[in-house]
């Protein structure tokens, strides 16, 4: 067996828990070891580091890196940190796992970019979706004409946060902080997944899409959105609308709709879970095997095998997130358009009708305000009509 490969992992709170559980699974079977931890906000003797056990923790990366020795750093830090922490791993000679969204802008995304190129050193961007073979399931199935011609794409996030989920960290639900971009709302992070799931499905997820449309709303008080509709056409012609909300009324797997002339494709890309639909038949589902990113950056490493994804793949990703970046902050719904519920996991906001209208959305390829005109925001702001007094 080899010798396993030493990993660093920055980020140890929140998310970095994920990476924490998989680890100890890698280092069992031999492929890694953890030989150190790395954040700003220290690890307590009392701290459960899932199975792990006892382990050095850094607050400088570079030096943590030249301590461990790690080949392996991943950065499961806040979105703004990415840039320049991934730059500050090459530059210590150690590959990246870096997690998603890429960085916070496209400007950030091509320094990124020409970074790994002139470092010779891989970086593996963490849409762990990209590592399912469903998603060439999907893709082989339009490939042989199953569902005819591509019509288009449509998305549905319907999810359960509450304020605690932005309460979690200075930087949850931000669009800048301390005079840097973050972009942290539902349709960068959140459900960045399900748009570069798609992307990847036409084939078109390294090349910048020709037009993006956007209607992005909040109803917690935040300044990114937690509930919005993009709709973008690739440099194909082929539409792809992704509708999402942090406020439904229950939480339910997100889903990609592929629409055909002759058929559809449901895709449960949580799930691998791929259903074809065709007039006159029975629908056929399948579900598809994944391969876990941090290994098939190993095999990159060790046995020269492609990168799933690597920074090139995420690029027309990207280019939404920079037209969310650039675009009007998100409109703030009014009361009547959602309920607040007080419960021991903070407060929880619910705009009542939002996942029907999230899955017509996903059904017409359409934006919520063409599909009913009360989420036109100009109409919250005109005067009511009134009967003239006789």
């Amino acid at each position: 067996m080899s010798t396993p490969v030493p990993v660093l992992l920055a980020g140890v709170h929140g998310h970095g828990r994920s990476h924490l559980r998989s680890l100890r699974t890698l280092a069992h079977s031999g492929l890694v070891e953890l030989v150190g931890l790395c954040d700003q906000r220290p690890v307590l003797d009392g701290d459960d580091l899932e199975g792990h056990g006892p382990l050095p923790c850094h607050t400088d990366l570079g030096r943590a890196i030249e301590r461990t020795g790690a080949q392996v750093t991943i950065l499961s830090t806040p979105i703004h940190t990415h840039l320049p922490l991934a730059r500050t791993a090459l530059e210590h000679g150690s590959h990246v796992l870096l997690e998603k969204p890429t960085t916070a802008t496209l400007a950030e995304f091509e320094q990124l970019d020409t970074a790994v190129k002139t470092s010779g050193l891989a970086c593996q961007v963490g849409f762990q979706s990209l590592g399912s073979t469903a998603v060439q399931q999907v893709r082989a199935l339009i490939t042989q004409g199953e569902i005819g011609r591509l019509r288009g794409i449509g998305g549905t996030g319907t999810w359960v946060r509450t304020s605690h989920y932005y309460d979690r960290a200075p930087w949850a639900g931000r669009r800048r902080l301390d005079g840097r971009d973050v972009v942290d709302g539902a349709l960068t992070n959140p459900f960045a997944h399900a748009l570069a799931t798609a992307l990847a499905v036409t084939g078109t997820h390294t090349r910048a899409p020709a037009r993006v449309e956007l209607e992005m709303f909040h109803a917690h008080p935040i300044e990114a959105d937690d509930t919005s509709c993009v709709r973008l056409h690739t440099d194909e012609g082929v539409p792809i609308t992704l509708a999402v909300t942090l406020c439904a009324p229950e939480h339910l797997p997100p889903r990609l709709v592929v629409h055909g002339e002759r058929g559809r494709i449901e895709f449960e890309y949580t799930l691998d879970r791929v259903t074809l639909h065709r007039p006159g038949r029975a629908p056929t589902t399948t579900t598809h095997p994944r391969t876990h990113l941090l290994v098939n950056l190993l095999d990159h490493i060790r046995h020269d095998r492609p990168l799933l994804v690597p920074p090139s793949a995420t690029r027309a990703f990207m280019h939404v997130l920079e037209a969310v970046r650039t675009a009007p902050d998100p409109v703030a719904l009014p009361d009547h358009m959602q309920q607040v519920h007080r419960t021991d996991e903070g407060v929880r906001r619910v705009i009542p009708g939002i996942d029907t209208l999230i899955h017509r959305s996903a059904e017409h390829l359409a934006l919520f305000s063409e599909l009913d005109p009360a989420w036109d925001p100009a109409s919250w702001t005109r005067p009511a009509r009134t009967k003239a007094t006789p």
